[in-house]
């Protein structure tokens, strides 16, 4: 039964959708944690610095783009993912895995 009046059970897939982003987060974070205390470990050279910087400054955008998500999340009828998050998201998991992969070789 639906209609302009009726209000909608989402269940638990709102609650589940949003401790997912939250669990990436967090993986992001520890990843972007990680990147950071091996390139500052270093020698400390203008190329460590800058890739510190670089992974801090994906790691912030990551953040944004899933909190904004979180607080939509929170609503009734939650708006659809806007492909540029969807893009900003995807950039920035890639980004962070290629530079995972530099600071390890």
């Amino acid at each position: 039964m639906s209609g302009p009046g009726t209000t909608r059970d989402a269940g638990l897939q709102p609650e589940r959708t949003r401790l997912a982003w939250r669990r990436t987060t967090l993986a992001s974070s520890v990843v972007a944690v990680l990147a950071l205390r091996q390139a500052l470990r270093g020698s400390g050279s203008s190329t460590e610095v800058a890739g510190a910087a670089v992974t801090g400054l994906i790691w912030l955008v990551f953040l944004w783009v899933a909190h904004r998500r979180i607080r939509a999340l929170a609503a009734v009828r939650p708006r659809v993912l806007a492909p540029r998050s969807a893009l900003a998201v995807v950039v920035c998991t890639v980004a962070l895995a290629v530079f995972a992969v530099a600071v390890i070789l």
